[in-house]
C-alpha cells in the first residue's frame, strides 16, 4: 500500500477538494484500493513526510522531504485533472 500525503496551507481547504478529486480519479482507473492518503498542512510536512510514498500539495512547499511531490492545483481548478492523475500513478509505480 503507497501512502500520499495530500496538503495545502491549513490542512483543510483545497486539500479536501484536491483530495476528493484525486481519490476519484484513482478509483476510474482501478488502483485506488493500493493508496492510502492522510491530509496535512504544509508546516506539519517535514514530521510525517518521511512515512509516505509522495505528496501533493496545493500550495507551495514541501520541497527537500525526500519523497517526490506533484503540483496539485489543477485538481481544485479541474484543468488537466488527468495530468496529474496519471503523474501520481507513476511516481508511485501503480
Amino acid at each position: 500500500m503507497k501512502k500520499i500525503i495530500v496538503a495545502c496551507g491549513s490542512g483543510i481547504a483545497t486539500s479536501t477538494v484536491a483530495l476528493q478529486a484525486l481519490k476519484e480519479g484513482l478509483e476510474k482507473r482501478g488502483k485506488l484500493d493500493l493508496v492510502s492518503f492522510t491530509q496535512s498542512s504544509i508546516p506539519e510536512l517535514p514530521s510525517i513526510a518521511n512515512s509516505h510514498d509522495l505528496l501533493v500539495t496545493t500550495a507551495q512547499g514541501g520541497e527537500g522531504l525526500g519523497i517526490p511531490v506533484v503540483n496539485g492545483l489543477p485538481l481544485i481548478i479541474g484543468i488537466n485533472t488527468d495530468q496529474v492523475i496519471d503523474e501520481v500513478i507513476e511516481k508511485l509505480g501503480l
